[in-house]
C-alpha cells in the first residue's frame, strides 16, 4: 500500500553518506504517486478509476477532508492520470499513470507548465483569479489538459469566487479544475454545484499502523508495537501528521529501537494504565490518590490538557462499551486494559458516565484557558471526585419523593480515607426532605407534625412562630376570611396580597400539620382583615379613646409581639 521512493527522490546519495540538504522528510519521501498507493480512500479511488476508464471526466473536482489525508496528493495523481502518455508516448488518460513519461515525471517533480498549482491562502483576491483565468483560453503547451489545482480554495474572497463561476461552469474542453479544502462549508454552493465532490476519509488507525510499519522497515528503523500504536493514535487519521511524528521518533532514537515510553514522553502523553487508575480514583471519590496520580504524570512530562483528553477518551470508550459491548472494544488496547475496561463498564451506570463526560469536557476548557493549567486540572479533579459521590438527579428525586434522605451513590468500593463521602453522608442524613418539590405542590409531612390550627388567627400565629413573617403579615393585613374549617381555607385577598399567597399557605400548612389543606381564593366579600379587627378593638378601649381625645390626629398602630420560643 506504500509506494517506494522514486529514483529522483533519492538523488544526492553517495557511497559515504548523504549530501547536506538532500534529506527528505518521510511525509514527502513516501508521498503516494498513483491511486494504488493511496491509503484509506477506497471509495474515491474506485469512483475516479471508473470515471477515467469510461471517459466520464468532469470539468471540476472538489476534494475535501481533514489535513494530511491526501487532498493535494490526489489532485496531482488525477493530473498525471489525465495527462499520462505512457512509456511509448502514445497512451491516453489512464487510472494507472506510468510514472516514467515526460508528463508524469514533470508533474511528480512539480515543474509541468500545464499543471498550475495555486495556494488560495496567499492569493485570495480577484486579481489573482483574473490572472489565472487569462491563461484558460490558451491551449496546453505539452500536455493533453491544462489543469489548475487550487489548494485551500475556501480562502478565496467572494469576488474571486464570483469571477470563477462562469469559467468553471463552461470551461474550454482542454481545461480541468481541481480544488482542495479543509473547510468545505465555507465554499459557496454555486461553486460546489459545478464540481464533483469527493470527501476524503480519516485513515483508520490500523491502516496507519500498517503503513508506518512498512515505512519503518524500508528506513531500517525498529519500533515497538506499542510505539507504532501510539503514533497511529496521535496521527488522528492523518498520514502526514503520523509520518512527521514517526520521523521525529526515529531521529530521537538515534538508531536504537524506538520504545513506547520514548514516544509517550515525546508526545507528552499520560501512561494508559495510570489513566485507568486515575479514573477509578475519581469515581471512588479518593481525592488524595487522584491528585497524587495527576502530579506523578505531570512530573513525568504529561500535559494537564492531554491528561484530561485521555480521561475524556476513556470515558467515551467506557460509554460505548456500555451500550455496545460487542463492537466498542478497542483492538489497540492491551488485553489487560481491555479486560479492566469491560469490568469498569459493567459497574458504572449511564448517568454516572454522562456526568463524568460533561464535567471533564467543561474542565478541559477551563484548563486550556487557565494561566497555570496544572492548578486548574487539580481543581477539576477535586470537583469530579466530590460530584462522583452525589446521587444522580433521578435517584435523588425518587428518594426525596418517598420521604427518605438522599443516599450516597457509590460507583466503586469506598476509599480508605474519609474523603468527600463522609462529608456528604453527614449532610444528606441531616437534610430535611420537607423542601423537596412534589408534583402536586403538597410536601410530605415531617416526622413530628404540629396540631392543625383551629382558627384563622391561629393560622397567622403559626406562620409567625415558624418565622414566616412576610406571609403572616400578608394574611393579617390583606386577607378577608370567607370560610375556615380544618383543612379548608377560603379568603378574598386585596391588591396588596401576592398572587401565589394561597399556594404558599396551603403547601406550608400541609407540610407542618400532616393534613392536606385546600386553600382557595374566592370573590365573595369576607370579614375584615385581622389588622382592621385589632385596630377597631383597640380604638374601642376606653384608655385608648381617652388618649385619642387628648391627641387629636394620632394614628393607632397595633404591635403584637410574637412568641418565637
Amino acid at each position: 500500500m506504500v509506494s517506494p521512493p522514486k529514483d529522483s527522490e533519492t538523488r544526492g546519495l553517495e557511497a559515504g553518506g548523504q549530501e547536506a540538504g538532500a534529506y527528505q522528510v518521510l511525509a514527502r519521501k513516501y508521498r503516494p504517486t498513483n491511486f494504488d498507493s493511496l491509503v484509506g480512500q477506497d471509495a474515491l479511488v474506485r469512483t475516479l478509476t471508473n470515471a477515467i476508464t469510461s471517459g466520464r471526466l468532469a470539468q471540476g473536482y472538489m476534494l475535501t477532508g481533514v489535513r494530511g489525508v491526501g487532498k493535494t496528493t490526489t489532485a496531482r495523481i488525477i493530473a498525471k492520470a489525465l495527462n499520462c502518455i505512457g512509456p511509448d508516448g502514445k497512451g491516453g488518460p489512464t487510472p494507472e499513470p506510468c510514472g516514467v513519461c515526460s508528463n508524469c515525471t514533470a508533474i511528480t517533480e512539480d515543474r509541468h507548465v500545464d499543471v498550475l498549482e495555486m495556494d488560495a491562502a496567499s492569493r485570495t483576491g480577484i486579481d489573482d483569479i483574473r490572472e489565472l483565468l487569462e491563461g484558460v483560453r490558451y491551449r496546453p503547451t505539452a500536455a493533453r489538459y491544462k489543469i489548475y489545482i487550487i489548494d485551500e480554495v475556501h480562502m478565496l474572497s467572494d469576488k474571486a469566487f464570483n469571477a470563477l463561476l462562469k469559467t468553471l461552469e463552461e470551461p474550454p474542453e482542454h481545461v480541468k479544475f481541481i480544488f482542495a479544502t479543509t473547510e468545505i462549508r465555507k465554499v459557496p454552493v454555486t461553486v460546489l454545484s459545478r464540481c464533483q465532490r469527493f470527501d476524503l476519509r480519516r485513515i483508520d488507525s490500523a491502516k496507519l499502523e500498517e503503513l508506518f510499519r512498512g515505512i519503518s522497515a524500508k528506513e531500517g528503523a525498529k519500533l515497538e508495537d506499542g510505539a507504532l500504536a501510539l503514533i497511529a493514535r496521535a496521527a488522528d487519521g492523518s498520514a502526514r501528521d503520523g509520518l512527521s511524528i514517526l520521523d521525529q521518533a526515529i531521529s530521537q532514537a538515534g538508531g536504537a529501537v524506538v520504545a513506547e515510553k520514548a514516544v509517550r514522553d515525546m508526545l507528552g502523553l499520560a501512561d494508559r494504565v495510570l489513566v485507568f487508575d486515575l479514573i477509578e480514583s475519581l469515581l471512588k471519590g479518593d481525592v488524595k490518590r487522584a491528585l497524587a496520580l495527576l502530579g506523578d504524570q505531570y512530573s513525568a512530562g504529561a500535559s494537564p490538557v492531554v491528561v484530561l483528553q485521555d480521561l475524556l477518551e476513556l470515558v467515551h470508550w467506557l460509554t460505548r462499551l456500555k451500550v455496545a459491548p460487542d463492537g466498542a472494544a478497542d483492538p489497540a488496547l492491551a488485553e489487560a486494559e481491555r479486560t479492566r475496561g469491560v469490568a469498569m463498564a459493567g459497574t458504572l451506570t449511564m448517568p454516572v458516565l454522562s456526568r463524568a463526560w460533561q464535567m471533564l469536557l467543561k474542565g478541559l476548557s477551563e484548563v486550556r484557558a487557565a494561566p497555570i493549567p496544572i492548578q486548574a486540572a487539580e481543581m477539576v479533579m477535586v470537583r469530579f471526585a466530590y460530584a462522583a459521590e452525589l446521587p444522580t438527579p433521578a435517584d435523588a428525586l425518587k428518594t426525596l419523593e418517598s420521604g427518605g434522605a438522599a443516599p450516597v451513590r457509590t460507583s466503586a468500593p469506598a476509599p480508605s480515607n474519609p474523603g468527600p463521602r463522609a462529608s456528604y453522608t453527614a449532610i444528606a442524613g441531616s437534610a430535611s426532605p420537607a423542601r423537596a418539590p412534589m408534583a402536586d405542590a403538597v410536601a410530605q409531612p415531617t416526622a413530628s407534625a404540629l396540631p392543625a390550627p383551629e382558627s384563622f388567627a391561629a393560622v397567622v400565629a403559626l406562620f409567625d412562630s415558624k418565622r414566616e413573617a412576610m406571609i403572616a403579615a400578608h394574611l393579617k393585613r390583606h386577607v378577608h376570611l370567607v370560610r375556615f374549617e380544618t383543612g379548608i381555607l377560603e379568603f378574598n385577598p386585596d391588591k396588596g396580597a401576592p398572587k401565589d399567597l394561597a399556594g404558599q399557605v396551603g403547601k406550608l400548612l400541609s407540610q407542618w400539620t400532616g393534613v392536606r389543606w385546600v386553600v382557595s381564593v374566592v370573590n365573595t366579600a369576607g370579614e375584615a382583615t385581622l389588622h382592621d379587627q385589632e385596630h377597631a378593638a383597640a380604638k374601642a378601649d376606653p384608655l385608648i379613646q381617652s388618649i385619642l381625645d387628648a391627641f387629636p390626629g394620632a394614628v393607632i398602630e397595633t404591635i403584637r409581639k410574637a412568641d418565637h420560643s
